[in-house]
């Protein structure tokens, strides 16, 4: 018995002329300028989020799930906060910068959220938060905002872009995405 050649079926992958791999962070100059954007257009919610996510360099998830208590006590945005990370299951502290604090605590007056509310609840009835989804078409808009392409920048590029504004060069440790080793440059 013949075998018969099998018809060739050519299929284009998903991620043909896209761009993979890690995403970068932006600059400082364009993180400014997405800021300055957010702020000349009275975005309160958004310019939270911007910062928010820069000061803590949580995952995406991580992120649209934090409470107004976690990140405040008694009306007021705490310089400190601690959370349990989804997916490593361990605790990170981070920072909470002035700028940040006031964009937080002005998103949340203006939102009349409470300590167990959500800090960026979906503006969808079925979902409690926001998602790692709309979240993700946030961070583009944002980019675009500025007159830049999408496709080098994403969600997790917010969590870098703290670490390259301190050092100008993250880079990641074997043990864990929150050791960011500050490089200085050698002069040879």
């Amino acid at each position: 018995m013949k075998s018969q050649p099998m018809a060739s079926s050519h299929h284009e992958s998903w991620n043909k002329g896209k761009l993979i791999g890690q995403k970068a962070p932006p600059s400082s100059r364009k993180s400014g300028a997405i800021r300055t954007r957010l702020q000349i257009a009275h975005k309160t919610r958004e310019l939270a989020l911007f910062n928010l996510a820069i000061d803590s360099k949580l995952r995406g998830c991580d992120l649209v799930t934090l409470r107004v208590g976690d990140i405040s006590q008694g009306g007021r945005v705490l310089p400190r906060a601690f959370v349990i990370q989804q997916k490593t299951k361990r605790p990170v502290q981070f920072e909470i910068t002035e700028q940040t604090r006031n964009a937080v605590t002005a998103w949340i007056d203006q939102a009349h959220l409470a300590s167990s509310q959500f800090l960026f609840p979906s503006r969808i009835s079925k979902s409690p938060h926001l998602s790692t989804r709309q979240y993700a078409r946030i961070v583009e808009s944002w980019v675009e905002s500025i007159g830049l392409d999408s496709a080098p920048y994403g969600t997790h590029s917010m969590r870098r872009t703290k670490a390259k504004l301190i050092s100008g060069k993250p880079k990641i440790c074997a043990r864990s995405s929150f050791c960011w080793v500050i490089r200085s440059w050698r002069i040879r």
